[in-house]
């Protein structure tokens, strides 16, 4: 792998994301009262689509390690069978590189900063990366499939892309 290509940084909307999935936030979410007026829930943030091939929902906590600058992306990878959701459990600076589902297409790539109070879940099939914390170590909730069958494919690029650091 010779060739480094830039990959900019954009952030994080439900407008721009919607090609590969969902944005997990409260802003502009349907909520309503419960518990007496005690809690406050904000209701169906995010499409989990895990149930083919028999599948069943999975709960799981991530810890990431932090990453420093510059980003290198070599590698890809999707969940063909279930959608994947990352929730970070406190505010934690991240990126997100996606690209659409299908044969992936490098050219296609989109990176994408969140500033921690959101989360993301990526369609059936949608072409990611690994998480990619910033600032400390970090925990997100993840919500994916369980099932018999494999549910990851991953891909060497051919060409390195390199994520430009926000300003």
């Amino acid at each position: 792998m010779q060739t480094v290509q830039a990959l900019q940084l954009e952030p994080l909307t439900r407008e721009a994301f919607a090609p590969f999935g969902d944005v997990i936030e409260l802003d502009g979410a349907r909520h309503f009262p419960i518990n007496g007026g005690t809690t406050e829930r904000f209701h169906d943030l995010a499409h989990i689509d895990v149930g083919e091939a028999g599948g069943r929902p999975l709960v799981s906590v991530f810890r990431a390690q932090p990453r420093t600058w510059p980003v290198a992306i070599t590698m890809m990878e999707r969940h063909p069978l279930g959608s994947q959701a990352f929730v970070p459990l406190a505010p934690t600076r991240y990126a997100v590189v996606v690209a659409p589902a299908g044969e992936l297409d490098a050219t296609q790539l989109r990176a994408f900063w969140v500033d921690g109070t959101q989360g993301v879940n990526y369609a059936k099939g949608v072409w990611h990366h690994p998480l990619l914390a910033f600032d400390r170590v970090s925990d997100f909730l993840v919500i994916d499939r369980s099932g018999t069958q494999p549910n990851c494919d991953e891909t060497d690029l051919a060409i390195a892309w390199e994520l430009a650091e926000p300003r």
